[in-house]
């Protein structure tokens, strides 16, 4: 079942960056908005011109999707490994290849999501509290209402990962254990995305126009 979900979700992708860019893209753009440990509110439409990974995961998941989600932070924040802890979200993008000097590359947002649809509402101020106290600086999405499982679907007891193109539209769900050459792979593809988006780029600059 695994290797069925990777399979699709790879082949999504791929297909996803190699097509031109659609008009009806436009029409399935989502927007992911739910608070974090500190009662912060956030949203995915805010995000619009960088890829969005979204790292999710039930409790059994939770240590396993952390794991995978620090490892995808840091390989497009390398810098974030030497930074202080207050200063992990907030360190540079690398560059990409083929990206022209001068203009800036879309971000790679890596979001923990913890996904708790069986915490009561009257529980849910202890659980905020122990997130904080687990995680003191880097904001963990907390999803009471089920969000992911409803929007992408969720393997239990497994990370899951939900990708967002620059425009904010879902390019696949990946779950289950994430190997050395899977990862990669992944990463080869959100570089593409991130590459796909330059044509918007250049198109916002002021002169310019889509010809």
């Amino acid at each position: 079942m695994t290797i069925s979900i990777r399979r699709v979700f790879l082949q999504l992708l791929l297909a996803a960056c190699a097509a031109p860019t659609l008009a009806s893209n436009v029409d399935r753009v989502v927007n992911i908005a739910m608070e974090d440990q500190f009662k912060n509110r956030h949203e995915t439409l805010r995000m619009q011109g960088d890829v969005v990974v979204l790292v999710y995961a039930e409790r059994k998941g939770a240590e396993a999707a952390l794991e995978l989600g620090r490892k995808l932070h840091l390989r497009f924040h390398p810098t974030s490994g030497q930074a202080a802890a207050h200063e992990w979200s907030r360190q540079p993008v690398v560059g990409l290849a083929g990206w022209p000097a001068g203009l800036a590359p879309p971000d790679v947002h890596v979001i923990p999501v913890a996904c708790l649809p069986e915490v009561p509402k009257a529980l849910e101020t202890v659980a905020r509290s122990r997130f904080r106290k687990e995680s003191q600086h880097v904001s963990v999405w907390l999803d009471f209402e089920d969000t992911m499982r409803q929007r992408f679907g969720i393997v239990p007891d497994e990370p899951n990962i939900a990708l967002l193109d620059t425009r904010g539209c879902p390019q696949g769900v990946l779950s289950g254990h994430v190997d050395e050459k899977t990862f990669a792979e992944v990463v080869g593809l959100i570089d593409q995305l991130r590459l796909k988006s330059l044509q918007d780029r250049t198109a916002a600059l002021p002169g310019n126009a889509i010809r």
